[in-house]
C-alpha cells in the first residue's frame, strides 16, 4: 500500500527521470496561514520522495509580492485601505520592523521552516520582474495577445475586448496595478489608462507591471522548468485558473503544464480561513503547541482533496491522541484492528517525519499533562512523578527520576510540557482549567456527600491504587451509600478545584499530595 505522496511521486518519476521542479507559491496578502502554506508542505514532501528514489529533486517557492491588496489583512487598521490595489512589494511595513509589507508577513513563515527541514529556493515575484526574468514572456503574450484573448474567451461568460492586452502596468500616478488597462503595445512599450483616469505608457522591462495572473503562472512554469505544482482547489475548478494556464503553456510558451496536486481548503473551527477577518491558524501557532511532525501528520493522514477542519480548542486533545497511537502502531507498541490499517497508518506516520527514531520516543500523554501541569505548575520533577503514579510511564522508566532519563526522552518531555503551557493559557475551554484550592472553599453538600468524601479518606489511608483500582474503590463507595456518581464527584471537585466538574477522579485525586487530599475531605466530616 502506498501514500499518495509515494503514488504521484512514482508517477512524475516515471514521466521524466531528469530533475525535478517542485513550484508552489503563496500570495503575501497576510499571515500565511496553514491552510495556503499547503502547497510548501506538500511540495517539500514530493521532492523529499523523489530524492529518495535517487533522482534529483528540487523545491521552490515563489512569494505572488508584485499582486495588489484586495483587502485589508488583519490585525491592520482600517487606515491601510489606502493602499488597496497596490502591489505589496510597495506597501509599508505595517510595524516598522521590516524593510515592506512583505517581510512583514513572509519573514515569519520562513523562519519556522527549518523546525520542518523544509528546503526550497525562494524567489519574489517582484524582483523577477524587476530583473527581467519575465521580459521574454510578457513579449511573447503580447505578441500573441489576439491567442491568449481567444483562449480566455472560452472561460469567460462575457468576452474580453479587442484592445485588451494581458499585461497590468503599475499605475505610475496612483500606484496601483488592478485598476489599470494595457491596450496597446510598441516594441518593448505598453500604453495603458488607468481608472485613476491617468493615460501612460509603461516599458515592461522596467518591472513596473506584471502579466495578467494565469499568463504569468504560465510563464512561470516555463522560467523554471516546473514539472510538479501543488494548488488550491480554487486553481483546480473546470475552467479555472489551472485549465487555462495549461493551455497559454502548450500554445503561447511550447511547455506541458506540470503535474497538478489540487488540494481542498482547511477551515478553522468550520470556518473558512480569511487573512481580512483574522480567521486563521497559522504554521508558528501550531509550533507554539505541537511539534512539527503532527501538522505533517494532519495534512498528510487523508488524501490532498478531502475536507480538513483544524480545532485548536478540546478537538486537539483528540487529535494529538489519535498522533500518538499511529505512533506507538508504527513502533509495533500497540496492535490496530487490520493488518490493513497497519500498513496505512505507518505509511502516514512515515510520511509524516522529519526523522525517523529508531526506537519508540518518548511520549508523555498530552492530555494527562493538561492535568498534571494544572497542579504541579513548573515543578518538573513533580510533574514527573504524577505521570509515574497515574501509570503514564513506560515499563523501563517506572522506577526512575528524571534526572535519569536519556537527554531526548527529558528534551521530548520539557517540549511536550511546554506545548502544553502554552495549549492551556491560549486554547484551552474555560471548562478544562482549574486551580487546586489552597483554602478551603465554602461548599454546600449533602451528607451522603459528606460520607462518601470522608470513606475515600480513609480508602486512601489505607491502601496504595492505581488509577484503575482508586476508581473501582470509589464507585463501590458511592454505589454502597446509593449515591449518584455525578453527585459524588461534584463533592470532590467542590472541594478540591471550587467547580463542579474536572478531570478523571480518580487520577486527578491519586495526582495530589494524599495527606493534603486526606485532610481536605475530613474537613466536611
Amino acid at each position: 500500500m502506498k501514500h499518495w505522496i509515494e503514488r504521484i511521486s512514482d508517477e512524475l518519476i516515471n514521466r521524466n527521470s531528469k530533475e525535478h521542479v517542485v513550484a508552489s507559491g503563496t500570495s503575501i496578502s497576510g499571515s500565511i496561514h496553514i491552510g495556503n502554506s499547503c502547497d510548501v508542505f506538500i511540495a517539500n514532501a514530493v521532492a523529499k520522495y523523489i530524492n529518495a528514489s535517487e533522482v534529483p529533486a528540487k523545491t521552490i517557492w515563489i512569494a505572488d509580492d508584485h499582486d495588489p491588496l484586495r483587502k485589508v489583512p488583519y490585525p491592520l487598521p482600517p487606515s491601510y485601505e489606502k493602499y488597496l490595489g497596490i502591489p505589496y512589494s510597495k506597501i509599508p511595513c505595517p510595524e516598522n520592523c521590516c524593510e515592506n509589507f512583505v517581510e512583514h508577513f513572509e519573514k515569519p513563515f520562513l523562519d519556522i521552516l527549518d523546525d520542518f527541514e523544509i528546503e526550497l529556493k525562494v524567489y519574489s515575484g517582484a524582483e523577477m520582474y524587476k530583473n527581467g526574468l519575465y521580459d521574454d514572456y510578457i513579449r511573447l503574450a503580447l505578441i500573441n495577445a489576439s491567442k491568449v484573448r481567444k483562449i480566455f474567451n472560452k472561460y469567460r461568460e462575457h468576452p474580453l475586448k479587442d484592445d485588451w492586452l494581458p499585461y497590468n502596468p503599475i499605475c505610475e500616478e496612483c500606484g496601483r496595478v488592478n485598476t489599470t488597462y494595457a491596450y496597446y503595445f510598441e516594441e518593448d512599450v505598453v500604453y495603458y489608462r488607468c481608472e485613476c483616469g491617468f493615460d501612460g505608457v509603461m516599458d515592461i522591462k522596467s518591472g513596473e507591471g506584471k502579466l495578467t495572473w494565469r499568463v504569468e503562472w504560465a510563464a512561470r512554469w516555463k522560467i523554471f522548468d516546473v514539472t510538479c505544482e501543488p494548488f488550491g482547489k480554487d486553481h483546480a475548478a473546470s475552467g479555472g485558473s489551472y485549465d487555462v494556464s495549461k493551455i497559454i503553456s502548450r500554445e503561447i510558451y511550447d511547455y506541458e503544464a506540470p503535474y497538478p496536486i489540487p488540494y481542498e481548503w482547511i477551515t478553522l473551527k468550520g470556518e473558512a480561513m480569511s487573512k481580512s477577518q483574522g480567521i486563521f491558524f497559522t504554521p508558528g501557532q501550531w509550533l507554539e503547541i505541537a511539534s512539527p511532525e503532527t501538522l505533517n501528520y494532519f495534512i498528510f493522514r487523508s488524501k490532498p482533496m478531502k475536507h480538513k477542519d483544524f480545532n485548536p480548542s478540546m478537538p486537539f486533545l483528540d487529535f494529538i491522541e489519535q498522533y500518538d497511537r499511529v505512533e506507538r502502531i508504527f513502533y509495533d507498541m500497540e496492535e490496530a484492528a487490520s493488518e490493513k490499517e497497519v500498513e496505512k497508518l505507518k505509511k502516514i506516520y512515515e510520511i509524516s517525519q522529519i526523522q525517523i527514531s529508531e526506537s519508540m520516543p518518548f511520549q508523555p500523554s498530552y492530555r494527562f499533562l493538561t492535568v498534571a501541569y494544572q497542579i504541579a505548575g513548573d515543578d518538573e520533577e513533580r510533574i514527573f512523578d504524577i505521570l509515574k503514579t497515574n501509570s503514564q510511564l513506560p515499563v523501563e522508566m517506572e522506577n526512575k527520576n528524571l534526572i535519569d532519563l536519556d537527554q531526548n526522552d527529558i528534551n521530548r518531555f520539557r517540549m511536550r510540557l511546554n506545548q502544553v503551557e502554552n495549549w492551556l493559557s491560549n486554547y484551552a475551554p474555560s471548562f478544562v482549567k482549574f486551580e487546586v484550592q489552597k483554602e478551603i472553599p465554602k461548599v454546600d453538600l449533602s451528607k451522603s456527600q459528606e460520607e462518601f468524601l470522608f470513606k475515600v479518606s480513609d480508602a486512601l489511608e489505607e491502601n496504595d491504587y492505581t488509577p484503575e483500582t482508586f476508581h473501582e474503590q470509589m464507585y463501590l463507595i458511592l454505589n454502597d451509600l446509593g449515591l449518584k456518581p455525578q453527585k459524588a464527584f461534584q463533592a470532590i471537585y467542590k472541594l478540591i478545584i471550587g467547580k463542579k466538574q474536572g478531570p478523571r477522579a480518580a487520577s486527578f485525586v491519586l495526582s495530589l499530595d494524599k495527606d493534603f487530599v486526606i485532610k481536605r475531605f475530613r474537613s466536611q466530616a
